[in-house]
């Protein structure tokens, strides 16, 4: 683990929001641990262990039903940790992978009777090398057949210059941490409105309402993020997402407790049919079809 990294609060409050049956975190991660799962040699950063067993604990004091779990870039495209807690999950996560543009039709759908739904596409610049948009669309091009979807990680300032080839793509797409806006400058300010247009134009691109503590300024109860939430939620009830982003990777100045976390639903989507679409209807569109 880097000196300066964070882990993850190992006794989160209980919520006080009980999330109703079935409900899903639609966005977390498993690292390591790394002498079983060693971390990627070109990763940026190395995390603390955040092994399955820890992730579904945490579920279950929660009060949630099943998991969403994206590959990190701890990882890289080394996706075995990944799939052992798919295979440990009895069918109640599903996964989202990271691949190289070279990656096998085979090795693609062994990724998807394992339980891995979508590819993620990083252009964090921080977290990532830069990768030529033609390798992307080559991954895209493969995971056609299999009806996946591809997960977006960007941050506000390079969304005019990425909308061109978001919106070149076909498969639904899914925006993580609502394209990090900088809550500072208010929902109405054009780097968001701009987010808002993109969604309203183009039906396949969905959002994830999710990592308050990344874009707060205000700190916990992170007031300042809601607004952002609750828009994207009323304007787009059946195209949003949520989870908890735990293990919380990268964290500088707060270690969230997953407990608030949750008791923020209820601040975004302010009615049980939206809690329902947003925690139940909507991701099962994307990762549990067949239970539809």
């Amino acid at each position: 683990m880097d000196p300066d990294y964070k882990p993850f609060d190992p006794s989160p409050s209980k919520p006080r929001f009980v999330a109703p049956p079935g409900a899903v975190d639609a966005h977390c991660h498993v690292f390591g641990p790394a002498d079983v799962f060693p971390y990627a040699p070109e990763r940026k950063y190395t995390p603390c262990d955040a092994p399955k067993e820890k992730l579904f604990a945490l579920r279950d004091f929660l009060g949630l039903s099943r998991n969403v779990i994206v590959q990190a870039t701890c990882h890289g495209s080394d996706n075995r940790a990944l799939v052992d807690a798919l295979q440990a999950a009895n069918g109640r996560a599903r996964g989202i992978a990271t691949v190289k543009p070279d990656v096998t039709q085979d090795e693609l759908e062994r990724l998807d009777a394992e339980g891995v739904r979508g590819v993620r596409f990083n252009f964090v610049k921080r977290l990532v090398d830069a990768t030529p948009r033609e390798s992307y669309q080559r991954i895209a091009e493969k995971i056609g057949a299999l009806g996946w979807h591809i997960v977006v990680y960007f941050e506000a300032p390079e969304l005019e210059e990425l909308t061109p080839f978001l919106t070149s793509l076909q498969a639904p797409i899914v925006v993580d941490h609502m394209g990090r806006p900088d809550v500072a400058k208010g929902v109405d300010h054009p780097d968001f409105q701009r987010f808002v247009r993109l969604l309203a134009d183009h039906d396949n691109i969905w959002s994830k309402v999710t990592c308050p503590e990344r874009l707060t300024v205000q700190g916990p109860p992170y007031d300042d993020v809601v607004p952002f939430m609750r828009t994207l939620v009323e304007r787009f009830p059946d195209r949003v997402l949520w989870g908890t982003d735990w293990p919380h990777p990268n964290m500088t100045w707060i270690v969230p407790d997953d407990g608030e976390l949750v008791d923020m639903i209820p601040r975004m989507a302010t009615t049980p049919a939206a809690q329902r679409a947003l925690l139940i209807v909507n991701p099962n569109r994307l990762y549990w079809p067949e239970t539809i």
